[in-house]
């Protein structure tokens, strides 16, 4: 049961709770033509409801229909679809994490993007010392490591720049892209090759394979990725049974998105 107004914490921003009730009362249908009724009905002052409405709607997260109503934008949209995939995506990706770990000898992760950076969402560990310091929870510039990579080559440039900000990138260590320009030559041989590696690009002596998790529209959702010491990728053989199985996990996962089986 909500908490009246004599028991919510004094700390609570009024402000934030007239916007979340003003997103409730158009989500159930109701009308912002007549400021006066909308006020009436959801107990905000007229000037506020006003401001508030011009507010969300230039944040995307409401949008103009005519005759002065509103209705969910799709950056509210996009924002409920993320939770509630997050949740279907990490339930549905621990299994498979379990398995790619169990085969590769690697640790192998979940991870999605937050803004410019990668972050992970789930980590399974095989019974190996721990040689990664990322953890779950982790955010990381999404340039240095290879699922951030992948997350990130399907933004333009532009939007790249907007996500990361000018050059010179933050850099981890010698290996890692330093540029826009370095990064854009990064990105194109993942495309190329349908996966990304790193050898020692965000940890010293630590190398990486990911590859991209796909959702029912067609779009990365996600990637999933294994990292552990450079000794254990050792020759081209290990490489190629290692990516394979990154690349398989990922195509399982993706189906169990409702992603279609990968292009031949």
């Amino acid at each position: 049961m909500a908490e009246t107004a004599e028991e919510a914490p004094e700390h609570l921003i009024s402000p934030v709770q007239r916007a979340i009730r003003l997103l409730e009362y158009v989500a159930a249908g109701g009308e912002t033509g007549n400021l006066s009724e909308a006020a009436r009905r959801t107990g905000i002052n007229r000037a506020t409801l006003a401001r508030l409405l011009d507010t969300l709607a230039h944040e995307g997260v409401l949008e103009r229909a005519g005759g002065g109503e509103h209705r969910l934008g799709l950056r509210f949209l996009g924002l409920a679809a993320s939770a509630l995939a997050s949740r279907d995506l990490v339930s549905l990706a621990r299994p498979v994490l379990a398995r790619l770990a169990a085969r590769t000898g690697l640790s192998a992760y979940l991870v999605v993007l937050s803004g410019g950076e990668a972050l992970y969402l789930a980590r399974e560990m095989p019974d190996t010392p721990l040689v990664s310091h990322i953890r779950i929870g982790s955010r990381v510039p999404a340039h240095l490591t290879t699922p951030g990579r992948l997350l990130l080559a399907g933004r333009g440039p532009e939007e790249r720049r907007a996500l990361l900000g000018p050059d010179p990138l933050a850099r981890a260590t010698e290996r890692s892209p330093a540029t826009h320009a370095a990064l854009a030559a990064l990105l194109a041989e993942d495309a190329a090759r349908g996966c990304a590696w790193s050898a020692s690009a965000y940890e010293p002596g630590v190398d990486s394979c990911a590859a991209p998790v796909w959702g029912a529209d067609g779009m990365t959702i996600a990637a999933l990725s294994v990292a552990g010491p450079s000794a254990q990728f050792g020759p081209d053989t290990i490489r190629t049974n290692i990516e394979q199985a990154v690349r398989g996990a990922a195509a399982a996962l993706s189906q169990a998105m409702g992603a279609g089986p990968p292009a031949a």
